[in-house]
């Protein structure tokens, strides 16, 4: 069984920036992942935060995520579609992307966002 993932936001903040904030499991999870992907609207939320002065990057976060190996996810307009279909338990745009991509292609996404559990994926909590 293949092990795939999608990073949440402030996952792929944290293996950034804040690395002791995730498990040493979750780190050993990631080194043995067949795939880790990141979304382009989480290079986007933070982008945006950072412009807002809300958040401060060392450097271009997909630059740190290329150098990680991690694989990129397009915003498309079949997700966008997705993510229009999906229950309100989340109102946040960013989230329910994340989450209409990793239904879309059957990711596990790695989040500590317990509201997200509330969709019907696959998610390994931090």
């Amino acid at each position: 069984m293949k092990n795939n993932y999608l990073l949440d936001t402030h996952i792929l903040l944290w293996l950034n920036s804040d690395l002791h904030r995730i498990p040493r499991s979750m780190i050993a999870a990631l080194d043995l992942a067949d795939q880790v992907y990141y979304s382009a609207a989480s290079v986007w939320e933070l982008s945006i935060k950072q412009s807002l002065g809300k958040l401060k990057l060392s450097g271009p976060i997909s630059g740190f995520a290329e150098q990680s190996r991690f694989l990129e996810l397009p915003v498309t307009a079949d997700y966008a579609e997705a993510a229009a279909r999906l229950p309100l338990h989340h109102r946040d745009p960013f989230d329910r992307m994340l989450v209409a991509q990793a239904m879309t292609e059957g990711l596990v996404l790695i989040t500590a966002d317990r509201r997200l559990s509330s969709y019907d994926l696959k998610t390994l909590m931090v």
